[in-house]
């Protein structure tokens, strides 16, 4: 079987670099389904973009193969080996391939179907750019720095004197400049810095890694350790299957150590403007109460899916005499306990402090503002990620999950969603029981999509929902809220809820309302809206190069980051080299 999955993969894929070589559609449009998907991710485009149709795949693949000159297409034997799998409730056979253009080396993944036809027609098809010709990164046993067995002057300056030079930038700036010091910031920073980009990350915080290392005390990441390695370093197989929060910030700091990452704690990024005729921004830095001007390249943003804390207006809440917080500014409960708070909103923060607030002897009541939704942390969560259970290496997985377009990753979810919930019936319906509004998130694509959507709107049960159904923390209704008094709120069934303490676990703010204050509404309103889908089948302005020339963002999972944090720093690094065109900045 294997070897005819391999012969069928590679009879498609001559045919495919013939007809594609020649130009000849006639003989290109039938090596597709009619319901065939072509992502494209740099290697062909410059951009991170996907086709949709047999007839506009095969006439954008003949429109960028004049430019970019694909040959070489060949199973990679140094991958996984081709295979039957099932995606989306769809069987196919699943190949890894590697070809190369004019520019650059390229890996890619093919789905066929059906498995059982001698000539079966592609239903994905994934172009991905792997590395610059001439641009290489600069690791592994051929590539990686020489360094010195011996130095004939001792009192020269040791590897020490020169990356302490060389981290404080005093007679030069970075070519590019990285905001946020958390996952995105570090796994942009590793990839540019290998493709040879002097990059200076910043981070308010004082020390690396306290981005997660001062959030609630109990918090532990919410997917299993195999899924979350971070580029070039992965981390050691005796760690815990789900990774506490000061484990991480630990990792955070041993990374930067070990990959010599340019890093400014105590920094606060104020923002500047893009001077057009030099090419570079113009922009000022706060550190330890002295500003800073630099002029770098390109400024990659890396605060996260979200940016400024989302306060609501909420009517009378002025009333209340107690303390009011926002959910990004709460770290325990111990100073609650014997307390009573109202934690409004139900998303993953308003569950983690209430069952926190919970745990420290406080009474918490969770309010619901919509509907929510609920999955177990284990193992109704960890569906979405079977495959890096399925075999293949970390690096083989990262790339068939960027082989998954749209349509097919929400047809997934689908199903994922509804085997979760049967996973997960006895907890669903008891929450129902109580009043706990329940969904399944848009056209029922699950949490993931909530995500990639809107940042959020669900919960991974790690045990609030059960003390909610045990009635251990109480559940309320923002819409059954009349008012606020001084010592709570007041219900319309003249019911009181006493309160101490109110959290608003209310979110943030989306992205574009940081570029606004940053930048100004100019560049806002040129980049536009960051995140989420909107008309297309990828997130919007995250990646790949926006509007704004010079700017980036990165946001998202330790996965996320991880697989496209290579992409982004590949356009930087072509478009420093002369190789990217501006006007692929669709």
């Amino acid at each position: 079987m294997t070897v005819d999955v391999a012969a069928r993969v590679t009879h498609w894929l001559q045919r495919f670099e013939e007809a594609l070589a020649a130009g000849d559609r006639a003989r290109l449009l039938p090596l597709f389904a009619e319901d065939s998907h072509w992502r494209d991710v740099l290697a062909l485009t410059w951009h991170i973009d996907t086709v949709s149709g047999a007839a506009s795949v095969v006439d954008g693949l003949l429109a960028w193969a004049k430019r970019a000159k694909p040959a070489g297409f060949a199973i990679d034997p140094q991958r996984a080996p081709p295979r039957p799998v099932m995606r989306a409730g769809a069987d196919a056979i699943e190949a890894i391939f590697r070809f190369e253009t004019a520019q650059g080396r390229c890996s890619g993944v093919v789905r066929l179907m059906p498995v059982d036809a001698e000539s079966p027609k592609a239903w994905t098809l994934l172009t991905a750019l792997e590395e610059l010709k001439g641009h290489e990164e600069r690791n592994g046993r051929a590539r990686r720095p020489d360094g010195k067995a011996y130095s004939r002057d001792f009192r020269g300056p040791n590897w020490l004197d020169q990356r302490t030079s060389a981290e404080a930038f005093a007679d030069r700036d970075p070519a590019v400049l990285v905001v946020g010091g958390g996952q995105a910031g570090l796994s942009a920073a590793a990839r540019l810095s290998q493709l040879g980009l002097e990059t200076l990350i910043v981070d308010r915080e004082k020390r690396i890694g306290d981005n997660w290392r001062k959030r609630y005390h109990a918090l532990v990441l919410h997917n299993q350790v195999h899924v979350n390695h971070l580029p070039y370093m992965p981390f050691p197989p005796t760690w815990p299957a789900y990774i506490p929060k000061d484990k991480l910030a630990g990792w955070f700091e041993s990374y930067v150590e070990s990959l010599e990452l340019n890093f400014w704690t105590s920094t606060e990024f104020l923002g500047g403007g893009y001077d057009d005729k030099a090419g570079h921004w113009i922009v000022k830095l706060r550190r330890n109460g002295s500003e800073r001007e630099m002029k770098p390249r390109h400024i990659v943003m890396a605060t996260g899916v979200s940016g400024i804390p989302n306060i609501p207006a909420i009517p009378t809440l002025d009333a209340f005499a107690g303390t009011v917080m926002h959910s990004s500014r709460y770290q325990d409960g111990d100073a609650w306990a014997g307390k009573q708070a109202l934690v409004i909103g139900s998303g993953n923060s308003g569950h983690d402090i209430a069952q926190d607030l919970e745990a420290s002897g406080a009474h918490a009541t969770l309010v619901q503002r919509s509907s929510t939704l609920v999955v177990n942390v284990e193992p109704s969560a960890q569906l979405p990620y079977a495959l890096y259970d399925e075999g293949p290496s970390l690096e083989d997985c990262d790339l068939i999950t960027a082989a998954t377009p749209l349509a097919l990753g929400k047809r997934s979810h689908q199903a994922l969603t509804q085997r979760a919930k049967q996973m997960d019936k006895a907890l669903l319906d008891g929450l129902t029981r109580i009043g706990f509004r329940l969904d399944d998130g848009d056209e029922g694509t699950g949490w993931q999509y909530k995500y990639l959507t809107r940042g959020g709107g669900y919960y991974f049960n790690v045990g609030c929902s059960d003390l909610l159904v045990e009635g251990k923390v109480g559940l309320a209704q923002f819409a059954d809220i009349e008012r606020f008094e001084a010592d709570g709120a007041v219900l319309r069934s003249g019911q009181k809820l006493k309160a101490d303490l109110v959290v608003l676990a209310t979110g943030y703010k989306g992205q574009e309302e940081l570029v606004a204050k940053l930048f100004g509404k100019d560049v806002a309103d040129k980049v536009g809206p960051i995140w989420g889908f909107g008309d297309g089948q990828e997130l919007r302005n995250m990646f790949v190069a926006t509007p704004q020339p010079g700017l980036w963002f990165i946001a998202g999972s330790l996965a996320q980051c991880r697989i496209y944090s290579k992409y982004l720093a590949l356009q930087i690094k072509a478009r420093e080299a002369g190789l990217m065109p501006v006007a692929s900045a669709a």
